[in-house]
């Protein structure tokens, strides 16, 4: 059987060169190669649900790859699919860098420039010992894949449009129809969840971000266990502490809790830093919460734009909703999109904040009233993103299945 190669780097010349040399191997199998961080774990979750079968043996990473670090990107392919092996290109082969791949989860290192037979004799065991893998784990195979849960950023066009309103509500309906969902303020400065539901906590995101080997027993002792069965994993009392949590350990964070919970939605606010540039980048579904008036829209489309410029996210794999709705104000949801370039989710959050002036002001809106109008909205949104169970007793009656592009790394 042929040894399937994935090959990745973001040097179009390194790729080449690589691609060729990996075409020369016996039994080799090369595929198209992924050009960046993103389109390798796009390309990697797409086979896997699929099938696990269709996964390749060895993924061979550039270390000219970007955006995410080459030793980042293996810890992510490391931990979600545990059973690809792992190759470093490196013009660094010393045992400082060897040792810091193998922490990283990578199955073996090759110099540049690349000599046919290291290469070779890399490739060759890893493929055997991805091929053991499979074999000893059998009818478990689905292990392979990785626990794979859904995660979903919610960010604010600016302040003040109900980003973090919306990440409540969208988990408390995934959490009701019966799916463990954790919520995560990474609003690091300025994060309200812990205000808006009234609790009082001792650990917070900062207590994970020097963690490198985040354990289930060390995230479980990180989260706050809410009534309503949400885990919550909160922005830290004392703003200036944010800076602890840097790309790298949001990373590990939002990985971590992908492979322990189904649904993931995470509160990123309105201010970009670095924690909350890997979560979006990282993410299945990232929403955009925006107001139907000049500022905000212009502020969304700042925003998109620079998500763009940076990497983060493209404007059509980014999903805007439209907060505070009439039907008469002169800027409508279509309008919003053809402003911004982004999808549009279908559902539009009415203007009603009568409705929810109470439970704010108490820090209860997780006791929202069924009937009020803008959870029905907010909960038919989780609805229309895929985030609840098709009949689950928290699902809105009105919700529909997720919409083909809101999702990027499943369908």
């Amino acid at each position: 059987m042929p040894t399937r190669i994935l090959p990745a780097g973001s040097d179009p010349d390194a790729v080449r060169s690589l691609t060729t040399l990996l075409s020369q191997l016996p039994d080799a199998e090369p595929q198209p190669p992924a050009a960046d961080s993103t389109h390798l774990v796009d390309t990697l979750a797409r086979l896997a649900a699929e099938s696990v079968d269709e996964l390749p043996e060895v993924v061979v990473v550039h270390e000219r790859i970007g955006p995410v670090p080459a030793l980042e990107l293996i810890r992510e392919v490391a931990l979600r699919f545990p059973a690809v092996g792992v190759v470093l290109v490196t013009t660094d082969a010393g045992p400082g860098l060897f040792a810091a791949a193998m922490d990283s989860g990578a199955r073996g290192l090759v110099a540049l420039p690349l000599s046919y037979e290291e290469l070779a004799g890399r490739v060759q065991a890893v493929a055997q010992w991805s091929t053991g893998v499979r074999r000893h784990l059998g009818h478990g195979a689905d292990v392979l894949g990785g626990a794979s849960g859904t995660v979903v950023t919610v960010s604010g066009a600016k302040g003040g449009t109900g980003a973090t309103l919306t990440a409540i509500q969208l988990a408390l309906a995934a959490q009701a129809s019966g799916r463990a969902t954790a919520l995560v303020d990474l609003d690091l400065q300025t994060g309200d969840i812990a205000s808006y539901l009234d609790i009082q906590f001792r650990r917070s995101v900062v207590d994970l971000a020097t963690i490198t080997d985040i354990s289930p027993r060390v995230l479980a002792d990180a989260v706050f266990r809410h009534d309503t069965g949400l885990a919550l994993l909160l922005a830290p009392g004392e703003g200036e502490r944010g800076e602890e949590v840097t790309d790298r350990a949001a990373r590990q964070i939002v990985s971590a809790l992908r492979s322990r919970y189904e649904i993931v939605v995470i509160d990123c606010g309105s201010q970009l830093g670095g924690a909350g540039a890997a979560a979006v980048e990282m993410a299945d579904t990232a929403l955009l919460v925006t107001t139907p008036d000049v500022v905000a829209v212009r502020a969304a489309k700042r925003t998109v734009r620079m998500w763009d410029r940076l990497q983060i996210r493209k404007a059509e794999e980014t999903t805007v909703v439209v907060n505070r709705h009439t039907r008469n104000t002169e800027i409508q949801p279509a309008l919003v999109q053809r402003i911004t370039g982004t999808a549009l989710a279908r559902t539009a959050v009415p203007a009603n904040f009568k409705e929810l002036q109470a439970v704010v002001d108490a820090g209860r809106v997780h006791e929202l009233d069924a009937k009020s109008t803008v959870k029905q909205a907010l909960w038919a949104l989780a609805g229309e993103l895929g985030l609840v169970k098709t009949g689950g007793e928290g699902a809105h009656r009105g919700a529909g299945r997720g919409a083909p592009g809101f999702r990027r790394r499943k369908e």
